[in-house]
C-alpha cells in the first residue's frame, strides 16, 4: 500500500460545459495537477528527472465519470502510487467532491523515457527508491 498526496482545487466557471457540469476533459487536466503535486512533494519535478537521465510520459488512461462536479464545488484529487515496474508505474487517482462523494475514478499508465533518445528506458534507481520509499506497510 502507497501513501496518498492530496489537492482541493475549487470549480471556476470557464471549467463548466454546455451540460451546466465540469466538461470531461477538464477532470485529465485536475489529474495532471494532482500527478504533479505528488511528483514536486517528493522532489521529482521535470528537471530533476532530466537529470536523472528519464523523464515521465502517460501512455495509458482509464477514467470512471461517477457523478458530475459543478461550478464552486471543492474537490480533492488523491492520487497514489499502484505498482512499479521496469519501465513504468501505475498511478491510482480519484477525486470527491466537498460532500466525499466519488466524482471520478481513474488509473495512469506512466513510462520512463530518456529525455534525448525519446525511448523507454528502466524506471532510475533514484525514481524507484523514491517511489518505493512511499510504500507503507498494510
Amino acid at each position: 500500500m502507497y501513501s496518498v498526496s492530496e489537492i482541493e482545487i475549487q470549480v471556476r466557471c470557464t471549467e463548466i460545459d454546455v451540460n451546466g457540469h465540469v466538461n470531461n476533459a477538464k477532470y485529465l487536466e485536475y489529474l495532471e495537477w494532482g500527478r504533479e503535486d505528488w511528483y514536486e512533494r517528493r522532489g521529482l519535478d521535470y528537471d530533476t528527472l532530466k537529470r536523472m537521465g528519464a523523464v515521465t510520459v502517460v501512455v495509458h488512461v482509464s477514467a470512471d465519470y461517477r457523478r458530475p462536479a459543478v461550478q464552486n464545488d471543492r474537490l480533492r484529487v488523491f492520487t497514489q502510487l499502484a505498482d512499479v515496474g521496469n519501465t513504468s508505474f501505475t498511478m491510482r487517482q480519484w477525486i470527491d467532491n466537498q460532500h466525499g462523494e466519488r466524482v471520478l475514478d481513474a488509473k495512469f499508465v506512466i513510462v520512463t523515457i530518456d529525455p534525448e533518445r525519446r525511448s523507454k528506458v528502466p524506471v532510475p534507481m533514484q525514481i524507484r527508491t523514491c517511489l518505493e520509499a512511499d510504500a507503507q506497510p498494510e
